[in-house]
This record gives structure tokens, C-alpha cells and sequence, in this order.
């Protein structure tokens, strides 16, 4: 191929390979190493902080699975990941605590969450089908909460680290590394379900139901199908953050994490898994620049009484940064960088009108 050429495709495995193109396999390749070796290199906190931004990506993937492809709103996102803790912590409570039995656990839970929730979702749109979801997530936490002060002394769980033939998960770097690679595994699911044809039928269900029925699409099927591989993932989601934290209470799980969740997948660009992933990132890495910032502002009083406002305040100013200025979020920004620099030094000019 001739410098200049471009990238040509002969066969159909070409054009559907995932990384097709020589400079995303190098740039893929690139970024393994750089997380690979990043611990050598990287602080504690720093580690932590990725550690929890891939953890939080693993739920910005979900929820664009659902709402970002499917279009079903969801607000009941928080209750699907404290479905997952809490199922971590029954089996903890009653002596099951190895990883190959709790995490098809909290899967089957969130699986059966999905289709509580998915079945009469199929007659519900817009504002109803999010308030739909947003019941779901007060009765998980109600029941949550029944179930901490039965057995949790009205504070919480404490659990464990898991084990696996004597090797036990501890330590930041560890769960640096597994945590990344639990991310990696669902941002490769999320991209090859969006190519697949249950994707496409979401979609296409996405933008019009109608069209979508009338080409054959099997609608019903496919948004229950939606509901639960979200559900399904976002409760797995749930037990790996119980099991990194060390500890689970209905506290955890308010209406404010549902809030964050839907912030990722805005800002990042809804639809994309590159979006929920940037989103993520963006939304994990806010609050601890908000601290930043407050702390070295010199205000009266407490700096503390100044962060949650601001935190909170923040998230809302942004989605609707996003939405007016920027709808198709960080991965919009970044599409336009990237075209800028493959342009260079010619400049995109638009067209005149003619006449």
C-alpha cells in the first residue's frame, strides 16, 4: 500500500474485524502497556483512582447498553448495583464467600431484576418508563435495608476479600489489575454486542419502534433482551464494588449514584462505549478536582460545608452543558481533535450556499 493510500478492505472479515486499521493496533497495543506498567510508575492514589474509574466504567457500559442503544431511560440504575452488593453480603453472611459462586449469583439476581422490570417497561415510554425504573430502585432498597438490620447490626456488611485456591485479592495494585481487566472484558462485550445483530435491533428500536416492528424486529423480545444484559452486568458491577470496598450499606446506593451514572453516559456520548468509558472517567475524577479547588480557595468557614453543593451542583451543570453545547459529549470533542490532526494542514471549510 502506497504512503498516502489509506486503509482499503477486500473481504467482509476486513470490514467487520474490531481493530481494523494499523494505527488502532498500535495505538490498542500502546495503551495495554501503558496499563500494564503503570504501577511501576504510579502512586497509590493514583492507582486507586483508576482502579475505581475502571470499576465505574464497568456501569457506564451497562447503562449504555440500555439507554444509550435501546433508548430505555433508566433511573434505577444504583438499585441494580446494590442488587449485586447485597447479594455478596447474603452469601458472606451465610458462609459463601468464593468469587465462582457469588458472582453468577449476583448475575442470576440481576437477571431476574431485569425481567421484573423489563416485562412491564414494554408498555411503558419516556417519563413512565423512568419512573417505572425508579420504583424498582426504592423496593431493592427497601429491601436492602430490611435485610441490614436483620443481619447487619443497622451499619452494614463487612466483606471480605475474595479468595481463589489460596490466592487472595488484596492490595491496590492488585485490584488495580483486576478491576482493569474486568473493564477491558465488558468494554469488548459492549462493542461487539453493539455490532451484533441484537444490537443493530436496538437501535433501530431506539430511533423507531415502529419501523423497527415493521422490518421485522422482534421489539418486545429485544427490549427485554436489553434490560437484562444491563441488569446482568450492572449486578456484577454491584458485587465487585462490595467485594473492593469491604463493606456494603443501603447508603451506598442513593438516588445521587443513579444520578452520576446517567452524568457518565451523557458527558461521555451517549450510544458509544468509548463515550461511557471517557464518561466514567470524567465523573469518578470530578469530585476529587472539586476538593481540589475548594480546598484552596480561601472561603469562610469549613471548606467541607462548600464540596457537596458543589459536587452536586456540578453534575447538573454539566449534562446540561453537554446537551445544549456538546450532545454527542467527550467523544464528540475527541472525533473533532482527531479529524483536526488527520486533516492537517488543510482546514474543512463549509460549503457556500450556491447562488
Amino acid at each position: 500500500m502506497a504512503l498516502g493510500g489509506g486503509y482499503f478492505k477486500t473481504s467482509y472479515a476486513a470490514d467487520l474485524a474490531l481493530v481494523d486499521t494499523r494505527l488502532r493496533r498500535v495505538a490498542c497495543a500502546a495503551g495495554v502497556v501503558a496499563l500494564l506498567v503503570l504501577p511501576r510508575f504510579a502512586s497509590a492514589l493514583v492507582l486507586d483512582l483508576a482502579a475505581q474509574t475502571a470499576l465505574a466504567a464497568v456501569g457506564a457500559l451497562a447503562l449504555n447498553l440500555l439507554t444509550g442503544l435501546a433508548g430505555q431511560i433508566s433511573l434505577g440504575h444504583a438499585g441494580f448495583i446494590a442488587a449485586g452488593a447485597f447479594t455478596v453480603a447474603g452469601m458472606v453472611e451465610h458462609g459463601i464467600s468464593t468469587p465462582l459462586l457469588v458472582l453468577p449469583a449476583a448475575a442470576l439476581t440481576g437477571a431476574a431484576l431485569g425481567v421484573a422490570v423489563g416485562i412491564p417497561s414494554l408498555r411503558l415510554k419516556g417519563l413512565y418508563l423512568a419512573l417505572g425504573t425508579l420504583a424498582m430502585h426504592h423496593v431493592v432498597l427497601y429491601g436492602a435495608g430490611e435485610m441490614q438490620n436483620r443481619w447487619g447490626s443497622n451499619t452494614g456488611f463487612t466483606i471480605p476479600p475474595p479468595s481463589l485456591a489460596g490466592f487472595v485479592l488484596k492490595g491496590t495494585v492488585a485490584w488495580y489489575y483486576a478491576l482493569v481487566a474486568v473493564a477491558a472484558v465488558t468494554l469488548l462485550l459492549a462493542v461487539n454486542l453493539q455490532r451484533s445483530r441484537a444490537g443493530r435491533a436496538w437501535m433501530a428500536i431506539r430511533d423507531r419502534d415502529v419501523a423497527a416492528a415493521s422490518v421485522g424486529i422482534h421489539v418486545a423480545r429485544e427490549k427485554l433482551l436489553a434490560f437484562v444484559w444491563s441488569s446482568v452486568v450492572t449486578a456484577v458491577a454491584g458485587a465487585l464494588f462490595a467485594y473492593h470496598r469491604g463493606f456494603v450499606a443501603v447508603d451506598a446506593f442513593s438516588f445521587f449514584l443513579a444520578v452520576e451514572y446517567i452524568a457518565m453516559i451523557i458527558i461521555g456520548g451517549l450510544g458509544t462505549a468509548l463515550g461511557a468509558v471517557l464518561g466514567a472517567a470524567f465523573v469518578t475524577l470530578l469530585p476529587y478536582a472539586i476538593d481540589a479547588v475548594v480546598g484552596g480557595l480561601r472561603l469562610p468557614g469549613d471548606p467541607g460545608y462548600y464540596l457537596f453543593p458543589a459536587k452536586f451542583g456540578a453534575f447538573g451543570l454539566l449534562m446540561a452543558a453537554f446537551l445544549l453545547f456538546e450532545p454527542q459529549g467527550l467523544v464528540g470533542i475527541w472525533h473533532r481533535v482527531r479529524n483536526w490532526f488527520v486533516l492537517w494542514p488543510f482546514r474543512r471549510r463549509p460549503l457556500r450556499a450556491a447562488g
